[in-house]
């Protein structure tokens, strides 16, 4: 049997460290410290060639449980429906309006960082009820 590996999920767009910082207060992530040697984040880009200053960010869970999410810019932006998208669990273990009315309170959260609400995806059958979002870039993800 294979053992379970650490993984990062990366993010392909035009400015790292303010979608790396989006993602932080939407998840409760943290920026790890500068690289050894540079006080801040801020120095270690100073110190690099002007065309690689802010090509990349990233943040970590700081119970060291979920994945590292590292931010890299590209310079094309983005075209299609994200083909693996992030699902934001706030409702779990809820069911009909309680469940709703904490998507909805986390929902107007998230606008306020910057986030934008395309639709909500009512109850049915076989699922509860979720919140389809985009991030700062236009990333979709799911609040359930």
């Amino acid at each position: 049997m294979a053992s379970v590996k650490q993984f990062q999920v990366t993010f392909d767009c035009a400015d790292p460290e303010r979608v790396a910082r989006f993602w932080c207060e939407v998840l409760g992530y943290a920026v790890p410290p500068a690289p050894e040697g540079f006080a801040t984040w801020e120095e270690f880009n100073r110190s690099l060639p002007p065309e690689d200053r802010g090509s990349w960010f990233a943040c970590a869970d700081p119970a060291g449980v979920g994945p590292r999410l590292f931010f890299q810019r590209v310079p094309e932006g983005k075209v299609a429906k994200n083909r693996v998208h992030l699902d934001v669990r706030a409702g779990t273990g809820l069911v009909g309006e309680e469940r709703l009315a904490t998507l909805e309170a986390e929902c107007a959260r998230l606008v306020a960082l910057g986030a934008v609400r395309v639709r909500l995806l009512p109850a049915d059958d076989d699922n509860e009820s979720c919140i389809v979002m985009q991030d700062i870039e236009g990333n979709e993800f799911c609040l359930d």
